[in-house]
């Protein structure tokens, strides 16, 4: 059976603590991407590709909520009734995807490999600030494939141990990097998921009023928005809630978001 060797690098070419850079010295050849034969234009591509919608991350007292909802479409069809978007990044940290689903989910992995790498090279964790930089950079990696169509644009949010608090980052399609004090929301229900934060939000929320915002935010752009896809009690399929703390990162349960998804059913009927 035939193996790939390991690499092995001199002490004057050390490849550093880099995944992403690592992948480039050992397999420079590009990896495989857009069919030949592609248009170039936005919105030209041939054939139709799936995409997650909405996704929101709120800062709290205690550190930062993300959310985002379960449905993936192609076109006018729903590809996907149970995607997740939302995914630990390490330990005190999450990214939320929106945009092309299969290159975000691919982006996502590849950067919990790279901050994975860096610890382990490097011998301690990589900083929030830091994390956040290096996933502008991997962002803007995208940029040729963005401009065919296939844009992955996702939130990054965690909680900064050396500061004691949750920060929020956005991102432009270019990898442009943008902290955001109170609230983040992108995909196609934005718009509405967003709306819905701003006018709920007060300084200082606890993790129960910020759980119960960014559902209620996430039914309302299910609401408004076709491509975003609300809860499914038949199913039994709840949008992707998790917390991140100085404790960590935590998924919220299925049976306290049917919960509370029942009283904001409960809250409008009224």
């Amino acid at each position: 059976m035939n193996e790939t060797p390991l690499p092995f690098f001199a002490a004057g070419n050390d490849p550093g603590a880099s995944f992403v850079d690592l992948l480039r010295r050992v397999s420079p050849e590009p990896a495989p991407g857009v069919p030949a034969g592609v248009p170039t234009a936005p919105g030209a591509l041939p054939f139709e590709i799936t995409h997650a919608t909405t996704v929101v991350a709120i800062r709290y007292a205690d550190g930062v909520v993300m959310a985002g909802d379960r449905r993936a479409t192609a076109g006018s069809l729903i590809a996907s009734r149970r995607i997740e978007k939302v995914f630990p990044a390490d330990d005190f940290s999450g990214v939320a995807i929106a945009g092309a689903a299969g290159f975000a989910v691919e982006l996502v992995r590849l950067f919990q490999v790279q901050l994975e790498h860096y610890e382990k090279i490097e011998g301690e964790p990589l900083s929030l600030e830091g994390k956040a930089n290096q996933l502008g950079m991997m962002v803007r990696g995208n940029l040729p494939a963005a401009m065919q169509g296939l844009v992955v644009v996702p939130i990054f949010a965690g909680y900064d141990l050396r500061r004691g608090q949750g920060r929020l980052f956005n991102y432009d399609v270019t990898g442009g990097r943008y902290e955001e004090k109170e609230m983040v929301a992108t995909g196609s229900g934005s718009l509405h998921a967003g709306t819905v934060i701003r006018v709920g939000y007060r300084p200082g929320l606890a993790r129960d009023a910020a759980v119960e915002l960014a559902v209620k935010a996430l039914w309302v752009a299910a609401d408004a928005d076709s491509a975003t896809g609300g809860p499914d009690p038949l199913r039994g399929i709840y949008p992707t809630v998790a917390t991140i703390t100085s404790a960590g990162y935590e998924a919220v349960g299925d049976e306290e978001l049917r919960q509370r998804f029942e009283a904001v059913a409960e809250e409008l009927r009224a």
